[in-house]
């Protein structure tokens, strides 16, 4: 028996590969499918089943493609109803896998067909469990994704929740190895470890959800406690998910479109396209074009696309390093932005020697800041919630990078304001969709908090 945690650290998201005697499952798998077919190759194996915890909101799973490239079938828990042929497993189905068995353990709550997969080994023994995002390390599946309306509240469930843990997860052996959906960064829950496999007698210590003497009402208070409104796309994500979706073949087709500056102008101007920036942002601030947005492939890349674009259906014009398009439509892909139209050829060297207009983004250092802060310069402070409550400079305004969208006349109009995150990379994100809005007395400071903490102001 082999099994394999895939883990992508941008979507925080696990996906499992796991072989007995030839014969494969895997498990949540991401949308390109190409990873999964190595593995298989090398081990000589065949896939019997795609495995499905529920339908995800954060990601697009590569369930369709794969079972399509395989012929192997794709396997939801109860009440699971996609537009594509699936196995709906019956609670407590086993599935035979080599010398090893599978069984689908429903678990409700996160979502109404949330099933957790209990995995025995050659003897029979419980040996781990796949519990998608029913059970996190630190922390379980937030309750509020799946609601259809007034005839079921977050609050119903995260009572369904309760009893599917109590009565499903935590009687298993403390021995019992616990291989999640998602670690620390992923938006469905909000307490997860920054580890990505631990054993259930661990978590029954420190998960907060699992304390024995809890009562239901506890559970749900406190899961229910400081849930921040989901991203937008997560719905659109649920929709193809359960309907399927184009292969990635064709969607990178499509996007790999090259361009000239005056090809990708005019297509700009006519689609409507957002001009989404993939570079480093040192690069960005140093020479961008108009009006275009940065989201840096090197960063948190799909789940910030996700939260600032929002609407899958946009389409995109791409300027991207040299090298990397491909990777950056396989990346937006994953959360369901297939509408790439084309990119830049030669990108920004090859816009200048066009003779078009560029923009730069002004930028200071934290020394600087402690100068300005003393003269009453505004500044805004783009990190998280908790990252502003837990130390913040006293003066500084927040305006969370994901809520920037809604919040854009709570700016100065014409005197210089500064913004800050924690270390560069989302400030700079903020700036470029204030600077696309006409919001154009925007610096950022370079270094983020951890900068301004080095120099010595004042945080509190």
């Amino acid at each position: 028996m082999h099994i394999e945690q895939i883990y992508t650290g941008c979507l925080s998201q696990g996906a499992y590969y796991i072989e007995s005697d030839g014969e494969a499952v895997i498990i949540d798998p991401l949308r390109e499918s190409q990873p999964y077919h190595s593995r298989l190759e090398r081990d000589g194996a065949t896939l019997k089943y795609i495995l499905e915890t529920h339908f995800h909101a954060d990601f697009v799973s590569g369930h369709v493609s794969l079972s399509k490239e395989t012929g192997a079938p794709i396997v939801y828990g109860p009440t699971a109803n996609p537009s594509f042929d699936a196995i709906i497993a019956t609670d407590e189905q086993t599935f035979s896998v080599g010398k090893i068995t599978i069984t689908a353990m429903h678990t409700p709550g996160h979502t109404m067909e949330s099933t957790t997969y209990l995995l025995k080994d050659e003897n029979g023994k419980d040996h781990c469990i796949f519990s998608g995002d029913t059970l996190f390390l630190g922390d379980v599946g937030r309750p509020d994704l799946s609601q259809k309306g007034a005839d079921i509240t977050q609050e119903d469930l995260a009572g369904i929740l309760f009893d599917s843990l109590r009565n499903k997860i935590m009687p298993l052996a403390d021995d019992v190895i616990v291989y999640p959906a998602h670690g620390a960064g992923s938006a469905c829950g909000k307490n997860m470890m920054k580890e990505t496999v631990d054993i259930l007698g661990n978590q029954k210590k420190m998960n907060y959800a699992l304390r024995p003497d809890m009562t239901k009402a506890e559970f749900v208070s406190e899961v229910t406690d400081g849930l921040l409104p989901p991203p937008q796309y997560f719905p659109l994500n649920v929709k193809m998910n359960k309907e399927g979706y184009e292969s990635l073949e064709t969607i990178i087709e499509k996007g790999t479109l090259k361009l000239t500056p005056d090809a990708f102008e005019k297509l700009a101007t006519s689609s409507g396209a957002v001009m989404l920036d993939v570079r480093h942002q040192i690069d960005f601030m140093d020479a961008h074009i108009p009006n275009a947005i940065f989201i840096g492939i090197d960063g948190g890349f799909a789940p910030w696309v996700g939260a600032m674009i929002a609407d899958t259906e946009q389409p995109i014009l791409l300027i991207a390093p040299e090298g990397r398009v491909e990777e950056t439509i396989t990346r937006l892909s994953r959360v369901g932005f297939d509408k790439t139209l084309g990119y830049l050829e030669g990108g920004i060297v090859s816009w200048k020697a066009a003779g078009k207009e560029i923009e730069s983004m002004q930028s200071i250092s934290a020394e600087t800041l402690k100068t300005k802060i003393s003269e009453g310069a505004p500044v805004f402070d783009v990190r998280k919630d908790g990252e502003f409550s837990s130390a913040h400079i006293p003066s500084a305004k927040h305006i969370s990078l994901e809520k920037i969208n809604v919040h854009l006349n709570g700016f100065p109009e014409e005197e210089p304001f500064y913004v800050h995150c924690a270390g560069g990379y989302r400030s700079v994100i903020a700036a470029s969709i204030l600077k696309s809005r006409g919001i154009h007395n925007v610096i950022d400071v370079a270094g983020g908090f951890k900068a301004i903490k080095e120099a010595g102001i004042t945080v509190s």
